[in-house]
Formats: structure tokens, sequence, C-alpha cells
């Protein structure tokens, strides 16, 4: 079968148009959430997380990683939903904003996913939804739905950051 110069032109077209996006998916609660890699660094298992007096409700601590100090957020928290306890599938996912370096704890990491940037969807206006504020789209996989986080909105630098 050949492609006429026409169509290839147009499939080259539609591919440059629809760029395709990377997401470290991780999981809170039965649901699955994803960032965008090009924020991730590492994701390590939990460790001893020194708490910080002051701080405010959703950061847990912080931890020493190899002679940096990193804030650690609980997600679910932060999202509003119900604290569970650290288990062996529990993650630190470590992202850096704004030239900043930050930890976010989480149920489970999933994978990273390949999303065409035309396969997102705007998130619905929830009303006052604490989580709904800090989505940024949706994208549907199958049956199930990938919640896509703004980690500019989740994590704003200075609500977060503990000054060591």
């Amino acid at each position: 079968m050949k492609i006429k110069v026409e169509e290839k032109q147009q499939i080259d077209n539609e591919v440059l148009n629809d760029p395709i996006i990377q997401w470290v998916t991780f999981y809170l609660a039965d649901e699955k959430y994803g960032i965008n890699v090009s924020h991730v660094s590492e994701v390590l298992r939990p460790t001893e997380i020194a708490p910080v007096p002051g701080a405010p409700e959703f950061v847990m601590g912080i931890i020493n990683l190899r002679g940096t100090v990193v804030t650690v957020v609980n997600t679910r928290k932060r999202l509003g939903l119900p604290v569970k306890e650290v288990d062996d599938l529990s993650r630190i996912v470590i992202v850096e904003l704004a030239g900043q370096v930050v930890g976010m704890l989480v149920d489970s990491v999933a994978d990273v996913m390949n999303l065409k940037a035309s396969s997102i969807e705007v998130a619905p206006s929830i009303g006052d939804d604490a989580s709904s504020q800090y989505i940024n789209g949706l994208s549907k996989q199958g049956d199930d739905l990938l919640i896509l986080v703004d980690l500019g909105k989740l994590l704003p630098v200075n609500d977060v950051l503990v000054e060591p």
C-alpha cells in the first residue's frame, strides 16, 4: 500500500501537532494520578522523615537526600483524602519544581505512561472540592480514569518548603 505525498504530509502534521507527553503514574486511595515526567527526578522507598514543628499540616517533615534537605508532603492530606499508614508499597516521588526539590508520599507508583496531548481532557469544575483545584486534566484509559496533577498548584513552593 502506497501513501500519497499529500496523505503523508497530513499524517506528519497530525503527529507534530499532537505531541506525546510522558506521565509518571501513581495511586492514592483507589485512584490513579499522573505527574509530568519532566518534573520527576527519582522514586524512593520511604525513609525516616524528621517532623518539623510549625510546618503546614500536609507537610510530613524533611529527609536528607544525599546531603540535600528535602521537604516531604503527604499527598493524600494535601488532596483532602483520608490518611493511610506507610506500607511496603508506599513511595516518595522526588520532584523538581521552580528550582526546588520536594518529595511526595504516594500509596504506590505504577508506571510511566505515554499520552497524546489530544487524549487529555480539561478537568471539570467540581465546586469547592479541595482536590479538584489541583487537577490539570483527565485522560480515559479504557474503563479507568487517569487524573493529571498540576504540580504548580499542588506544591506551591512558598507554602511547602521547610527551610533547613
